[in-house]
């Protein structure tokens, strides 16, 4: 694929910027994290959008790699609050070290990924560092409302639809626009890529939320981890909002149950299906991956640049990347 020369120089760049080693009990977990694999989307990102925009992307490199580290600080923390035992099949920070490690070396992360962009100069410094001071609180408000979501069945479709966007879309829409910036783009093209990537980024994770229990176990994870983890995702919310009251207080009681078992995936399944929502996250996919591709029709790039966004949609939502 053509991503993959942007993957391989940034991995270069990420080995070549891994200097740092004492103290260990600060470096060790940073290392760790960073080298424990993932798809280096978002800063993969960074750079095809500088390149659109005819920009040298290797100027590029160190902002993707401030946009990698923001985001497995997230991770780091994310794991911490739910209590994770594993990341990308692998023992998470604070398991393998202790939680006080976890959070020292999730701050320097962020604190890292700020000094990353103090290699730009003067009205590009403050373009990037104002949106990544903007895009890294929006990203806390979307995890602190998933927090909060897990507490409560008071919570709808569209307050999912913010709690998603900020909590992935955003970083994804940054990620771009980073890229634009770097590439000194036009105001009007940045914010076209930032509303594409804002889009797509909705896009993905409803899909996420489809394929974790209707995907083929070629996804690659537990099957119906959200219903065993009684996540509030777009399926079911959609769902309790149609229900009729039986099938509402049985959704409900379904959910309030912490014991996994194949008895409760296959009810809350049947009462997804029962009420086509399966075939309405499709139709919210569709949607927004739409609005996504219209973003691109709007850049004043050539078309051969629009194909290059177009086919990453594509492989995208098509779980090729």
């Amino acid at each position: 694929m053509e991503l993959n020369k942007y993957k391989t120089g940034f991995l270069k760049h990420l080995e070549l910027s891994l200097q740092k080693t004492t103290p260990e009990g600060l470096y060790d977990p940073i290392h760790y994290i960073l080298n424990i694999g993932g798809k280096r989307i978002r800063p993969m990102l960074t750079l095809m959008s500088c390149d659109v925009f005819g920009g040298e992307v290797t100027a590029a490199l160190d902002a993707a790699l401030a946009i990698e580290m923001f985001h497995n600080f997230s991770l780091i923390h994310d794991d911490i609050m739910d209590a994770a035992p594993l990341r990308r099949g692998q023992i998470t920070v604070h398991k393998k070290w202790n939680l006080n490690t976890g959070i020292l070396s999730g701050d320097a992360l962020l604190v890292w990924a700020q000094q990353l962009l103090e290699s730009y100069d003067g009205e590009q410094y403050k373009e990037l560092n104002v949106l990544f001071t903007k895009t890294a609180l929006e990203v806390c408000e979307g995890q602190q409302y998933d927090f909060d979501f897990e507490t409560t069945f008071d919570v709808n479709v569209n307050q999912y639809l913010k709690m998603i966007t900020l909590k992935t879309a955003v970083l994804v829409a940054a990620s771009l626009k980073f890229g634009a910036i770097i590439a000194s783009a036009s105001q009007k093209d940045s914010e076209h890529i930032y509303n594409y990537g804002l889009n797509l980024g909705i896009a993905f994770q409803l899909q996420d939320d489809y394929l974790d229990v209707f995907g083929n176990e070629d996804f690659g994870k537990q099957r119906a981890g959200d219903i065993i983890e009684n996540k509030k995702t777009f399926l079911f919310l959609k769902t309790l909002e149609l229900a009729n009251e039986k099938d509402k207080e049985k959704l409900m009681k379904l959910y309030k149950t912490k014991v996994p078992s194949e008895g409760k995936i296959n009810e809350v399944t049947q009462l997804f299906k029962g009420y086509k929502t399966p075939q309405l996250i499709e139709s919210e996919i569709q949607k927004y991956t739409s609005k996504a591709i219209l973003c691109i029709e709007n850049l004043s790039i050539g078309n051969s640049n629009k194909k290059v966004l177009m086919d990453f949609a594509k492989q995208l939502m098509e779980r090729k990347i």
